[in-house]
């Protein structure tokens, strides 16, 4: 037997497979025996169920299950009407949908990051972060979106439709909206304008379905209230969350909220520029969304995804020490050991200041020491082309008298 022509197995794609396998499993036989599963999930599906019967979305959910905990809609209209499709699904199964997309959203999300040889292991790991984990047990959509952003920005580089995909997906959370961004600052005007493009007809095309919601969600609903008076909560892994946590409320504590916000997007814009400039489009992706969760008032810990590029990258460039220590970090034991709820937070010491603002703290000191090497290089870069210049005019006034 020729086994050369035997066709190779991708260990990636038996991650994957076996992965959906498991969840698929798990969310029947959770359906079958009736049971919890997926809050998040259920909340989308009640979403959905809103829209359906005509209720008001932005008002208590009446569709939600009775384990599910009474949590309100905080997405756009658009995402309430593409979970409509949610509505013809019982609610475990509901999650499973979801959780089926987990793995494949993985392998996409790590492959313009990741050496080959590397996705299996890496992608076996990344289900033992707690971004990772609480996503898939909450039936979030972070997955989804990070897999959406990373194949319009990498794998269709060389389509005519790039840039729609992140509309669309913004259209269903907000957050994604900094991509656009990130296209303007790297030139890729085109395809920025395609994005907002998408958004927009989103926003609009729901606006038409759905004017009394889009209204209530745009004036009122987008402040998500609900979530504000968590702001403290040691889940909040902002910038936000940590001022909260450190500072009473008032002036202080805006005036830092407002400085760190206006120093981050401006040197998280020169970073990316200048990481582009110099060909290294997958670092400058990682600062665009590490800007994304320090910035936005609640990035709760499964919306670390990101997280799991960062490590490929970092394998990829022989980091494994530092890939081990990070994922060990994420794992989520962080956040479970100090106190928290209740504002207990605000008593924390020192030690514990430091373990339960982790996630916040690695992205920092990642971006620090990333805008440091920018930095040394770029005046290097200067130092040495004005120091070449006085030579080259010596030369030309030589080669005159000549």
């Amino acid at each position: 037997m020729d086994w050369s022509r035997v066709p190779r197995v991708n260990p990636a794609a038996i991650v994957v497979t076996g992965a959906m396998t498991v969840f698929a499993l798990v969310a029947f036989v959770w359906w079958l025996r009736d049971m919890p599963l997926g809050v998040d999930s259920a909340v989308y599906r009640a979403g959905g169920f809103a829209v359906v019967r005509g209720e008001r979305l932005y008002s208590p959910l009446l569709a939600l299950p009775g384990w599910a905990p009474e949590l309100p809609f905080t997405y756009p209209p658009f995402a309430a009407l593409l979970f409509t499709s949610l509505t013809a699904l019982p609610a475990q199964l509901s999650w499973g949908v979801l959780a089926l997309a987990a793995a494949p959203s993985l392998y996409i999300a790590l492959r313009p990051f990741a050496e080959q040889a590397h996705l299996p292991v890496l992608l076996i790991g990344a289900f033992a972060l707690q971004p990772v984990w609480q996503t898939i047990g909450l039936g979030q959509v972070n997955l989804v979106l990070m897999a959406a952003v990373v194949a319009d920005l990498f794998l269709l580089r060389d389509s005519r439709w790039r840039g729609l995909t992140i509309g669309i997906v913004a259209a269903v959370k907000l957050i994604p909206l900094i991509f656009l961004v990130h296209l303007l600052v790297v030139r890729r005007t085109a395809d920025a304008v395609r994005g907002l493009a998408a958004f927009l007809c989103a926003t609009a095309f729901a606006m038409v379905v759905l004017p009394a919601d889009s209204v209530r969600y745009w004036t009122s609903a987008i402040f998500n209230d609900h979530f504000t008076e968590m702001k403290g909560w040691v889940g909040n892994q902002s910038w936000q969350g940590f001022v909260a946590r450190t500072l009473p409320e008032g002036r202080t504590a805006t005036v830092t909220i407002l400085a760190f916000g206006l120093l981050c997007a401006a040197s998280a814009m020169w970073l990316v520029r200048r990481l582009h400039l110099v060909g290294d489009d997958r670092a400058a992706v990682l600062v665009t969304a590490g800007c994304s969760v320090l910035l936005s008032p609640i990035s709760w810990t499964h919306h670390w995804v990101w997280v799991v590029p960062a490590l490929g990258l970092l394998a990829a460039r022989g980091h494994r020490g530092v890939v081990v220590v990070v994922g060990v970090l994420f794992t989520g034991w962080t956040v479970a050991v100090v106190p928290g709820g209740g504002g207990v937070e605000r008593d924390w010491n020192l030690v514990e200041a430091g373990i339960g603002n982790a996630y916040l703290i690695i992205a920092l000191a990642a971006g620090l020491l990333c805008l440091f090497k920018c930095i040394t290089s770029y005046t290097a870069w200067r130092l040495k082309r004005y120091s070449a210049s006085p030579q080259k005019s010596q030369q030309r006034v030589e080669s005159g008298h000549r």
